[in-house]
């Protein structure tokens, strides 16, 4: 899809196999952690469901907090900066690296966008790829 779209999905896909062939802090992750896949079952407290047991770079599992829970509000600038702060001081990451992260992964979930002829939700999961290339800046 990175050849086929070329500008910032083939810059995205760059960056993916750079993080890729240098992955750090490998553990067992969930693989699909997001807003609808964390729930409160009240006496048992909060838990992740759905899990994808993949293992991978911590930094992945904290994409989608970034990238979700809907392209509208992960597009708002204000939002993506404020969530960007928490998530890096929370988790002990580098904000460099996350970002790259999310980069990565807004271009894959594109990418399925568009296999399923989709674009105008492709274009907004490109928004997040935007934002986080120019907070890289």
């Amino acid at each position: 899809m990175a050849a086929q779209q070329g500008g910032l999905m083939a810059e995205c896909a760059m960056v993916a196999q750079e993080l890729l062939q240098d992955q750090r802090e490998q553990v067992v992750l969930h693989g699909d952690a997001h807003h609808s896949n964390i729930l409160d079952f009240e006496q048992r407290g909060w838990l992740a469901i759905d899990p994808k047991r993949v293992t991978g770079e911590r930094y992945y599992d904290y994409v989608n907090v970034l990238c979700n829970p809907d392209l509208k509000t992960c597009t708002d600038p204000e939002r993506f900066a404020r969530q960007l702060a928490v998530v890096v001081d929370v988790a002990g990451l580098e904000r460099q690296r996350l970002l790259r992260w999310v980069m990565a992964h807004a271009a894959l979930s594109a990418a399925w966008f568009l296999e399923d002829g989709c674009r105008t939700e492709a274009d907004e999961e490109l928004a997040v790829a935007q934002l986080a290339r120019q907070a890289l800046a």
